[in-house]
C-alpha cells in the first residue's frame, strides 16, 4: 500500500477544516457528533437577525466552531473529583442550570461516584459538597482559559479567543470563571452559550423543550436582547429543519461571511495539526506531550529512510493526530490505574476508528485518516482496527507505529512509571517483523543520540 504521494490540489478553506476537525470536540464533551456544526448553524442565524457586521459575523462563526477548544483540559480533573464517566459527566451537565441550588446537588448525588462502593461515593459526596464551588471555577477556568489558547495558536482573531475565554459567563453575574456581567460578556459569547444551550435542549426534547429552556433564562444566563431574537428567528422555515445531519458540515460551511473567508497554506495546515494534538494530550496527564514526541521520533526516522519532504510534510500532520481519537474514550479508561478489563480494552481499540472517522470528513485527509487510524495494526495481521498485514501498511504507518511505541514504553502510565530505555529496545527488539518494522526500528535507534540532544527523551541514552 501506498503512503503520502500529492498535496492536495485547489485551495483549501479554514471554515472546510475547522468544521470536520470540530467532531473531535463534540466526542470530548461525550455529546452527538454535529453539535458543534449545529451550535454553529443555530448562532449564526440568531447573528443574521442581529445585523452584524461581516468582520463580527466571521468572528462569530468560528467561536461557535471552537467554542469547545479547551474541553480535554479538565477531563482528567472531573474523573478525579467524581470517579466516573467524564464524557458523561460532561454531557449531563449541559442539562444543568447551574444557578439552581436543587439541580446541581442532584447532579451530584447522581453521578459523583457512579457506579462505586458506598464509602467512595460518601467521601466523594463530601468532598463536593465542601469544595464544590471551588472545584468548578477551578474546572471551567481551565477548560476557557485553554481553549482560548487553541485558538490564539491556531491563529484566529483576539475576539475570537475572548469569545471562547468567556463561554460560561451568565447575563446576571452568576457565571464563571471571571463573573462577567451584562454586557461586559463578548457578544461572539452570549451567542455561543446561547447555542450551545439551544441546541442541548433541543436534541433531548425537540423545539419546545429549546425554546422553554431559553425563554426561563432570560435575564438570568442570557441576554434578554439575544432570546428576543431567538425567538425570532426559530419561527422562520427551515430554522429547525437546519440542524438535520444531511449535508450539515456542507451547508454550515457555507454560512462562513464570504468577504472575510480564508484559504489554508502548509504553514497553517501545521498549525492546526499542532494546536488540536495539544487538545488530545491533554485529555491525560499519562499523555501530555505524547503526541508532539511520536511526530519527533517519525519525522527523525523518516529522515534516515530518505522520505521525500512532501511525504514528511504529510507524515508529520499524521503522527501528530494519530491518537485524536482518543478525545472519545473515557478517562475512567484511559486513566484507571489498574488493568483493563476486556470490555475496556475493546473501548480502548475504539479509538483508531474514532481518528480514521474524525480525519476523514475532510477529502483532502483521506490519506491522513488512513495513515494515523492504522498505527495499531501489525505486519503480522493482529492488529486493529481492520487486521492488515504486510504490505497493507503504508510506511509512514510503520513509522508511526514504531514511534508509537517507542513513547508509550519509555513514558509514564496510570499503571506503572517509565521504562528504562535499553529495557525498552529490548522489549521492541523482540517484536522485529511482528508488529514492528525492521527498517523502522534500526533507524530510530540511530537517531537516538540526536532525539536525546534535543531533550525529547524519557530517559538518557546508554541507561538501562
Amino acid at each position: 500500500m501506498t503512503g503520502f504521494s500529492t498535496g492536495w490540489q485547489g485551495p483549501l478553506r479554514l471554515a472546510d477544516i475547522v468544521a470536520a476537525m470540530s467532531h473531535a470536540l463534540d466526542m470530548t464533551e461525550g455529546l452527538p457528533a454535529g453539535h458543534c456544526l449545529r451550535c454553529c448553524w443555530i448562532g449564526m442565524r440568531i447573528g443574521n437577525t442581529l445585523e452584524l457586521a461581516e468582520v463580527e459575523r466571521s468572528h462569530l462563526y468560528y467561536t461557535l466552531l471552537l467554542k469547545d477548544a479547551g474541553c480535554s483540559s479538565n477531563a482528567a480533573r472531573l474523573f478525579e473529583l467524581y470517579g466516573a464517566d467524564d464524557r458523561e459527566i460532561k454531557r449531563a451537565f449541559k442539562q444543568v442550570d447551574s444557578d439552581s441550588f436543587f439541580q446541581l446537588g442532584r447532579f451530584v448525588l447522581s453521578h459523583a461516584g457512579a457506579g462505586k462502593a458506598m464509602h467512595d461515593r460518601i467521601h466523594r459526596l463530601l468532598d463536593l459538597a465542601g469544595h464544590g464551588e471551588t472545584y468548578a471555577h477551578e474546572l471551567i477556568a481551565t477548560r476557557c482559559e485553554r481553549g482560548a489558547e487553541i485558538v490564539s495558536q491556531l491563529g484566529f482573531d483576539q475576539s475570537v479567543a475572548d469569545g471562547v475565554r468567556h463561554l460560561d459567563e451568565h447575563w446576571n453575574g452568576q457565571g464563571k470563571p471571571f463573573g462577567l456581567r451584562g454586557e461586559a460578556i463578548p457578544l461572539h459569547a452570549r451567542v455561543a452559550l446561547l447555542a450551545q444551550v439551544v441546541e442541548v435542549f433541543h436534541a433531548a426534547g425537540g423545539p419546545s423543550a429549546a425554546v422553554n429552556q431559553v425563554t426561563r433564562r432570560s435575564g438570568s444566563w442570557f441576554d434578554p436582547l439575544l432570546v428576543q431574537a431567538f425567538l425570532s428567528e426559530q419561527s422562520r422555515s427551515g430554522f429547525w429543519e437546519g440542524l438535520v445531519e444531511q449535508d450539515l458540515q456542507q451547508r454550515v460551511t457555507g454560512l462562513e461571511p464570504q468577504a472575510h473567508a480564508c484559504d489554508v497554506d502548509e504553514q497553517r495546515l501545521d498549525r492546526i495539526a499542532e494546536a488540536f494534538a495539544r487538545v488530545v494530550d491533554a485529555k491525560s496527564p499519562y499523555t501530555f506531550g505524547h503526541s508532539n514526541r511520536v511526530a519527533a521520533y517519525a519525522m527523525a526516522v523518516a529522515r534516515v529512510l530518505g522520505l521525500t519532504e512532501l511525504r514528511q510534510r504529510w507524515l508529520y500532520r499524521a503522527a501528530l493526530l494519530h491518537d485524536i481519537g482518543k478525545l472519545g474514550v473515557s478517562n475512567s479508561i484511559l486513566d484507571k490505574p489498574g488493568r483493563l478489563d476486556e470490555e475496556e480494552w475493546a473501548k480502548v481499540r475504539l479509538h483508531a476508528n474514532y481518528s480514521e472517522q474524525i480525519l476523514s470528513r475532510l477529502h483532502v485527509f483521506e490519506e491522513l485518516a488512513r495513515v494515523a487510524g492504522a498505527h495499531h495494526e501489525r505486519l503480522d495481521g493482529k492488529g486493529y482496527p481492520r487486521g492488515l498485514s504486510g504490505g497493507q501498511i503504508t510506511l509512514e504507518t510503520r513509522i508511526i507505529t514504531v514511534a508509537d511505541i517507542f513513547d508509550a514504553i519509555t513514558a509514564e502510565r496510570p499503571y506503572r512509571g517509565p521504562i528504562p530505555l535499553a529495557d525498552a529496545l529490548q522489549i521492541m527488539d523482540k517484536e522485529r517483523g511482528t508488529s514492528i518494522d525492521d527498517r523502522c526500528l534500526d533507524a530510530l535507534i540511530q537517531v537516538l543520540p540526536e532525539l536525546e540532544a534535543g531533550g525529547l527523551l524519557n530517559s538518557p541514552v546508554g541507561t538501562g
